[in-house]
């Protein structure tokens, strides 16, 4: 088996004071493998970098959704308003409400919504968690198929066979079931079948690699709503708008996969899990294709993606930087 790699340095003052360990896959727009470092063909559980496949499994399954709330099953939102609201929208299109949802009891992510719900004296509660748009997706596809919506989360369910069939038709690699942090089916596959998926999502393809709409429906929804996707203050926002036609999704463990619209398409993961080094490895993948040089795109703002400074009495005294 592979192993992963150095794939960024920790440097203060000049002095390299630790390593950040991990592994990188670029595929060509043709689907082909343009480069790898560490174990891109080994499986790794990509966490919430899923979701925009499992939202194609449940518009496979019957689910209709207008786009802002189709690029909020994709999410890993923020819990600002407007993705509450939007969850609840969900919900209540098949007459449900958050009584149903089966997330874990969580703050929002965004510090400042955080923090204003706790001087209002509010509480954790499910539809603030940040996978509470995937599960209202998830209750809306078991309503409209007429399937239990108590046990929605079990594998065995058929709402998750059905995901775990996409998912692996997508990937073109079999799935290892584990449990998410939200409770729901996480699906495992190697990088190198993650950045196939979201290749065939940003082409609008099938696993077939035929046209496929329901493919064009999810891509074209994070593309319009790419704040539904995460939130206002996030750096994958930021990294979606300065590049046209993008899709992508963070997850936990400092999972990351990206695709262009010309079927470029990119996946990493961190070994040890750090989120703060997941942007600084994506921004260089993406320098080394040549993407903020490219028409169109705001280079700049990539390029910013990518800067994580370290301070030393408050001021920047070194940086975490890609070494791959």
């Amino acid at each position: 088996m592979s192993s992963p790699v150095v794939v960024a340095e920790i440097v203060r003052s000049g002095f390299v004071e630790g390593h950040h360990y991990g592994s990188l896959v670029a595929l060509e727009a043709d689907g082909s493998v343009a480069w790898g470092v560490g174990a891109v063909d080994e499986p790794v559980l990509p966490r919430s970098s899923n979701k925009p496949v499992q939202a194609l499994g449940m518009v496979r399954l019957g689910l209709d959704l207008p786009p802002d709330l189709l690029a909020l099953a994709c999410a890993s939102h923020s819990g600002e308003s407007f993705h509450v609201e939007g969850a609840r929208r969900i919900l209540a299109s098949v007459g449900l409400d958050e009584s149903a949802l089966q997330t874990p009891l969580d703050f929002p992510l965004d510090d400042a919504a955080r923090d204003a719900l706790i001087r209002e004296g509010g509480e954790r509660t499910s539809i603030l968690m940040n996978c509470s748009g995937k599960h209202s997706a998830m209750l809306a596809t078991c309503v409209v198929n007429g399937w239990d919506t108590a046990t929605y989360r079990d594998p065995e369910h058929p709402l998750q066979q059905g995901i775990r069939a996409t998912f692996e038709e997508m990937t073109g690699e079999p799935a290892y079931v584990a449990i998410d942090g939200c409770g729901a089916p996480l699906l495992s596959t190697s990088l190198t079948g993650l950045a196939r998926a979201f290749r065939r999502l940003a082409l609008g393809l099938d696993g077939h690699n035929e046209v496929d709409e329901r493919s064009v429906r999810v891509a074209e929804a994070i593309r319009a709503f790419p704040a539904y996707v995460s939130g206002t203050t996030r750096d994958e926002l930021a990294l979606l708008t300065a590049i046209p036609g993008a899709i992508g999704k963070a997850g936990a463990e400092s999972c990351y996969a990206v695709a262009l619209p010309d079927g470029r398409a990119w996946a990493l993961k961190v070994d040890d899990g750090a989120p703060r080094v997941r942007p600084v490895l994506m921004a260089e993948a993406l320098r080394r294709a040549g993407v903020p040089d490219e028409d169109g795109v705001d280079g700049a703002a990539v390029n910013k993606t990518g800067v994580l400074e370290l301070l030393g009495g408050g001021v920047p005294v070194g940086e975490i930087r890609a070494c791959f």
